[in-house]
């Protein structure tokens, strides 16, 4: 079983130039729930909600997810979320760690779907729901994730 590198609160975001998607999970118990969406303005992140995110769930990490490819090369959207992470952690001064959202967005749109019976649902709860599975994912015993990061 790998070890968790501190324990408490953690905060995943599926990054995105016009929808940020926040997920909040607990290390004791491995476990992740959708949170809340920010909007973006202008392609920049709400820094002043994601300030109160953090001053609200006092969160001992960050993870962000990396969107690659479905080999695993880097993406443009690659390059602006490893800056998201970097900014977070320049101005935060918490310790962020990336995970592989490959198809995040996919299965979150799936179980959005069958839960509303195909009658369509609200997009802003795809990116929410995504950053769930990105930390559900990442929080997992033997997770493969980057540990690491900024």
């Amino acid at each position: 079983m790998s070890a968790m590198p501190e324990t408490g609160c953690i905060l995943a975001f599926d990054y995105g130039k016009r929808r940020i998607g926040v997920a909040v999970g607990e290390t004791v118990t491995r476990t992740a729930r959708a949170l809340t969406t920010l909007k973006s303005h202008r392609g920049k992140p709400d820094w002043q909600t994601i300030h109160r995110l953090l001053e609200e769930w006092r969160p001992v990490r960050l993870v962000v997810g990396l969107p690659l490819h479905m080999d695993g090369k880097e993406q443009e959207s690659t390059v602006a979320a490893r800056r998201f992470a970097n900014q977070l952690c320049g101005r935060f001064g918490l310790p962020v760690s990336y995970a592989d959202e490959r198809l995040s967005s996919m299965e979150a749109e799936q179980i959005l779907a069958e839960a509303q019976g195909h009658r369509g649902y609200d997009k802003k709860k795809v990116d929410q729901l995504a950053a769930q599975l990105i930390l559900q994912s990442w929080l997992e015993p033997g997770s493969q994730q980057s540990r690491g990061g900024t």
